[in-house]
Formats: C-alpha cells, sequence, structure tokens
C-alpha cells in the first residue's frame, strides 16, 4: 500500500470537538497534510458526553457509541465536501473515538461506533487502537509519540513534542525515525481542568478564551502546593492519565479549595493554568532541547507564556512555525497509525507505554 489518501479522526480528553485530518500516506514513512477541519461540539454533546463519563448507564453508553458514530461521518463527509474528496478515493478511515474510560494498564474505552462510520461513508475505518496495547501489558497511552518519532522529530538533535491537550502529553525524540531511547508519557492535565473551572463559574463558556480568567488572577501558593503533592506527577514513566483522575471532580475540589482559602474564581483558573504549566515544566526538566507545542492548550497566551517562563532557556516553538497547523496533529497521527494497522506493522512504542512489545494496534470494519 503506497501513497493512500485516508482521514484521521480525532476527538480527545479536551472535548472541545471533532477534528478531522485529509492525509497522504506513503510507506517512506510520510504524512502529507491535504485538507484539515474542526467542528466543535454543543454544549449538549459536551454535557452528554461528560454525563456518560461520570454516570452513564449501558442504555446511555450504548445510544451514544451510535450517536457519535453518526457524528464522526458527518464530520468526515464535511471534510470531504470541503476538499472536494469523494470517499470512494480514501483508503481508510482512522477513529480514534472518544475516550469514555481510561484506567492505565487495566482498561480503556473509546466509543463512536465504527460500523456507523464505514456504513455511511462505504469505507475501511480502523479503530479501537489503544485495546491491544493495554492487552499487552501497556498504559494504552500515549500512542501519538510513534508518529513523533517517525514524522516528526528532528534529522541531526533531540527535540521535545508537547501535546497540550485536555491532558497534557510528551515525546522526548532523540533523532528522526530513532525509536531506541525515545521516551513519552502523560505529564498531567492540559487544559481539561482549566476548561471544567471555566465552565463552572460561566456556563456560556467553552473555555477560557486567550488566557483572559487567567490573566486576571493569581495562582495561589498554597493551594498550588497541595495540588503538586499527587504523587503522579512524581511517579516515573510509563504513566497516562485522564479525566477520570483530572477531571471535573478535581477541577470542583480544586475550585472549593481556592475559594476557602480567600481566592477569586479567576483566582481558581489561574491556579489551574499554573499547575499545568508547572508540571510540564517539572516532566521536560531532564532534556535540555526546544519544545515544539501544538494542541488547544497552544492557543492559550496566557498558558504558553507561564510555560515559556518555567521551561526557560529551552526555546518553545509552535508546532505549525514547523510543520502545519498544530490543531491537526493528533489527526494526522492517527491516520498514521491507521495506515501502519493496514500494513500490518505495529503502531504502540513499548518505552512510552510499557507493553510488552511492539502490536499491531486496532481493528478495522470492512467496507
Amino acid at each position: 500500500m503506497t501513497d493512500v489518501l485516508a482521514v484521521g479522526l480525532m476527538s480527545g480528553t479536551s472535548l472541545d470537538g471533532v477534528s478531522t485530518a485529509l492525509v497522504r500516506l506513503s510507506d517512506a514513512p510520510a504524512a502529507t497534510l491535504v485538507a484539515f477541519r474542526q467542528e466543535p461540539y454543543s454544549a449538549a454533546e459536551r454535557g452528554a458526553i461528560i454525563d456518560a463519563m461520570a454516570r452513564g448507564s449501558p442504555k446511555d453508553l450504548a445510544f451514544l457509541h451510535v450517536a457519535l458514530g453518526e457524528r464522526f461521518a458527518g464530520a468526515v463527509l464535511a471534510l470531504l465536501a470541503a476538499a472536494k474528496t469523494k470517499p470512494r478515493d480514501l483508503a481508510f478511515i482512522a477513529s480514534h473515538g472518544q475516550t469514555i474510560w481510561h484506567e492505565p494498564g487495566r482498561a480503556t474505552l473509546q466509543i463512536g461506533d465504527p460500523a456507523v462510520i464505514a456504513e455511511r461513508l462505504g469505507v475501511r475505518v480502523v479503530s479501537g487502537f489503544r485495546g491491544r496495547d493495554v492487552a499487552a501489558g501497556g498504559q494504552g497511552a500515549p500512542l501519538v509519540p510513534l508518529a513523533d518519532v517517525m514524522l516528526f522529530g528532528h534529522a541531526e538533535r533531540g527535540r521535545l513534542l508537547l501535546n497540550i491537550g485536555g491532558m497534557a502529553n510528551v515525546t522526548w525524540v532523540p533523532r528522526l525515525g530513532v525509536t531506541e531511547g525515545a521516551l513519552a508519557f502523560d505529564t498531567g492535565p492540559g487544559v481539561a481542568v482549566i476548561d471544567a473551572i471555566t465552565r463552572r463559574v460561566d456556563p456560556d463558556a467553552a473555555f477560557d478564551r486567550d488566557g483572559e480568567r487567567a490573566r486576571r488572577g493569581r495562582p495561589l501558593a498554597k493551594v498550588l502546593d497541595e495540588l503538586l503533592a499527587d504523587p503522579y506527577f512524581s511517579q516515573a514513566p510509563p504513566k497516562s492519565t485522564g479525566r477520570e483522575r483530572f477531571g471535573i471532580e478535581y477541577a470542583d475540589r480544586l475550585l472549593a479549595r481556592v475559594r476557602k482559602a480567600g481566592g477569586s474564581d479567576n483566582d481558581a483558573v489561574a491556579t489551574a493554568t499554573t499547575l499545568t504549566a508547572e508540571t510540564i515544566g517539572r516532566a521536560v526538566a531532564p532534556w535540555d532541547a526546544e519544545l515544539v507545542i501544538s494542541g488547544g492548550g497552544a492557543r492559550n497566551p496566557a498558558l504558553v507564556e507561564r510555560l515559556a517562563a518555567r521551561v526557560q532557556p529551552r526555546p518553545v516553538v509552535p508546532f505549525e512555525q514547523l510543520f502545519f497547523d498544530g490543531e491537526a496533529k493528533e489527526a494526522v497521527a492517527f491516520a498514521f497509525l491507521g495506515h501502519r494497522t493496514m500494513l500490518g506493522l505495529p503502531g504502540n512504542l513499548p518505552g512510552a507505554t510499557g507493553a510488552r512489545g511492539p502490536r499491531v494496534l486496532g481493528h478495522i470494519t470492512p467496507a
């Protein structure tokens, strides 16, 4: 399979919406972004996903599984229409799905029925990427690191690739295409806690736009110190995390602590923003290399400024300055992983997930 056209489909822990990327892939390996589109979730859609995570019944999950399949299929059709591309031109669609539960090393569940996507578009769908790594003793996350190594590393020196989504994850790439010595892990919360607090104090806001609330507030040192004592942050890799640990309940506790200490709601957002910057800073401390950042958090200037101050003198470089729109990175990465699955090649990086060895990831739903 050489020089194929595929779609990578991503709905991450930030719950901001569905990202679709039309990608040209080759066995080189190489991935060229042809077109990219994002569709934000409505407040009702986001609420349904959050409710399913917190207290969904089997019936709720079953219906949401199908509804998200329809939603994902619609997003792919909209991307193809904008790119003037027919579904029949695609070799496959790689769908990450929406994570509902991720308990590292034990179980991981992503929904968004691939059968619905395949039926609506008449295209093969690769999905369920994380389960095989977990079955092989791994964390099931992060999975983007193999794409980081093969597609986005520096040809001559080491590079840190940081994605700040709902959770933040970092990949150390010794050199482009070199997996030996590569390491990756979730550093902790990215924007999930920031967003959850913002939505709690302002139900009409999806996130802290331009970091305005964080700028108007101040981080409370005492509360921040208590948060940084969480054992996750000092745990050695491999490690991964999710909203089960750093989600709405965590955000509510943070908000309550700040209010109890006499702080404002903006102080709570500022504290959560500083928590993300500080935990990333601690995580990348072992490496003296440029930090290339992508994801929704890279669009938050208050977060980026605090992160840049924390990691100096390391340069902080926007992903799009070197490659393409950083918001598209994870969707492109899953198209790359889907291509590996179609070729029967491993898609995990055992040094990142802790799996017993390389594994072909996911399963293929026929057209």
